[in-house]
């Protein structure tokens, strides 16, 4: 919440709740969590000076499934359903491309009614045979979207670390996001695309992912999913957090994961 869009987004009530309390609360703690280092940034643009420790959400990696080619592939985003998460910039990219033999699916819950908006954009794109909403989803629902997916998309303004590309990945679901995410590593590792916030980026992207055989869209996820294995196992980032505490409590050196100003 203390990216600069997210300041930005209904500014004026969280620079009074950040002077009247949260400035005070959130600078009183010995160090500070953040899942990345583009968040770590946002904290020290605001003036938060205290040692910070990065260390990412955990994902749990699932057992490989089968993915059978069809006519009909599917793109998928999964979120909220809120401005953040650029759903208006996704809509008019796939205007512009309008991939054959594709389709949209949108999950997550609506928050402030920002889904009519969303509609009424693809009716005025005439998009409305190519999108479909299923509303929020958990567990198994879930799991079946991701594996069912041959794209993920998450074209968001920021964010702090953007779970569900994790999600994807782990599923081996190759995935188009913004340079508001902290996500540049799936273009090195070539799973992935790491594109400008906006329209034309996005399309560009869009129009790459489409393009390509599915056997290198299915190998790009193969690699997703080595990535999270290396980097996001729950063992790791448990035995990170112990080091932390550890170090705060004064049991051992100051670990790693942890950034001084």
């Amino acid at each position: 919440m203390l990216a600069p869009w997210a300041v930005r987004h209904k500014s004026w009530k969280k620079r009074l709740a950040w002077r009247l309390y949260q400035a005070r609360d959130v600078g009183s703690a010995k160090v500070i969590h953040a899942t990345s280092a583009q968040e770590a940034s946002a904290l020290r643009q605001v003036g938060l000076s205290q040692p910070i420790a990065i260390i990412p959400n955990g994902v749990d990696v699932p057992p490989p499934g089968d993915r059978q080619g069809v006519n009909t592939k599917t793109a998928l985003f999964l979120g909220r359903i809120h401005p953040v998460k650029g759903l208006e910039n996704l809509v008019l990219a796939w205007a512009r491309i309008w991939p054959p033999n594709w389709r949209m699916v949108i999950a997550g819950p609506d928050e402030g009614g920002h889904r009519a908006r969303i509609e009424e954009a693809i009716r005025d794109a005439q998009l409305d045979h190519l999108f479909s909403f299923v509303g929020p989803v958990a567990d198994q629902r879930k799991a079946d979207l991701y594996r069912k997916a041959d794209l993920f998309i998450l074209p968001s303004f920021t964010e702090n670390f953007g779970l569900a590309i994790a999600e994807a990945l782990a599923y081996g679901v190759p995935v188009i996001t913004t340079k508001g995410t902290p996500w540049q590593e799936i273009e090195t590792r070539n799973c992935g695309w790491w594109v400008d916030p906006g329209i034309e980026p996005l399309a560009r992207a869009l129009a790459r992912a489409v393009a390509i055989p599915d056997a290198e869209r299915q190998a790009m996820g193969l690699r997703g999913r080595r990535f999270v294995e290396e980097c996001f196992s729950w063992r790791k980032i448990g035995s990170d957090m112990i080091a932390v505490y550890e170090w705060v409590l004064g049991k051992r050196s100051k670990p790693d994961c942890v950034v001084d100003p």
